[in-house]
């Protein structure tokens, strides 16, 4: 949706030919296509981001729009947003969302020990050294704000934690903290590619599970709007 609005923003700002930038049908399908993979399935609630909350939003558009013309069809989700931590920023840039396209300002689950630490100390925070969480020195809050979604801590323990020490011994801690709850998804994820059967067999049991409500769904969106078998 983002890269959406991207383009669509470069395109009217496009004065002459030369400045335009070529853009597929896919571009433009695209939202439509994301809240197809949401109602197909009669989803209840959707688990986002702070700032994929337009995802859901416009699906709701489309569902509502199609249930008024052709009667009750969807259901309208709901986005659920996690109250800690709802957009993790980069590492690198701070006023930026954490991102796979900002290598440097991200950490990826796979990341070995070494890399998770080398990542963390090379975080960006200021030259203020208190750790506290404020949201005008966006470096430092970042960070506090993972350490508080792994650790469960309270904000003032957090504070009282670490106060009169500097950001080294924090980031340390953090980077810790990080590699001990990505431990077991790595165990569980390196156990797995050596079961490709297993794989198959959760991707197979997964599959038959949705396609029924997936099957119904088109079934009767079908035969709404005159496209039924007869």
């Amino acid at each position: 949706m983002t890269q959406f609005k991207d383009k669509q923003s470069f395109l009217l700002r496009s004065k002459s030919g030369d400045q335009r930038e070529i853009v597929s049908v896919g571009l433009f399908d695209y939202p439509v296509l994301m809240a197809a993979d949401i109602l197909l399935y009669q989803t209840d609630e959707v688990p986002v981001g702070e700032d994929q909350k337009q995802h859901v939003e416009i699906t709701r558009d489309i569902a509502d729009r199609f249930n008024s013309i052709y009667g009750q069809t969807f259901k309208l989700p709901e986005p659920k947003i996690s109250t800690i931590a709802a957009r993790i920023m980069s590492l690198d840039d701070p006023t930026k969302k954490m991102s796979k396209s900002l290598p440097g300002g991200s950490l990826n689950l796979l990341d070995d020990e070494d890399t998770l630490r080398s990542k963390i100390m090379k975080a960006t925070t200021d030259s203020e050294g208190k750790i506290k969480f404020d949201l005008k020195r966006p470096g430092i809050y970042n960070l506090l704000e993972i350490y508080e979604t792994l650790t469960g801590e309270g904000r003032e323990i957090i504070e009282a934690k670490f106060y009169g020490k500097g950001y080294g011994e924090f980031k340390k801690e953090l980077a810790e903290v990080i590699i001990e709850n990505l431990k077991p998804l790595q165990e569980r994820y390196r156990k797995l590619m050596e079961e490709p059967e297993t794989i198959e067999k959760m991707l197979k049991e997964g599959a038959d599970k949705v396609r029924p409500i997936a099957e119904q769904t088109l079934k009767e969106v079908k035969e709404k709007v005159g496209l039924g078998t007869k």
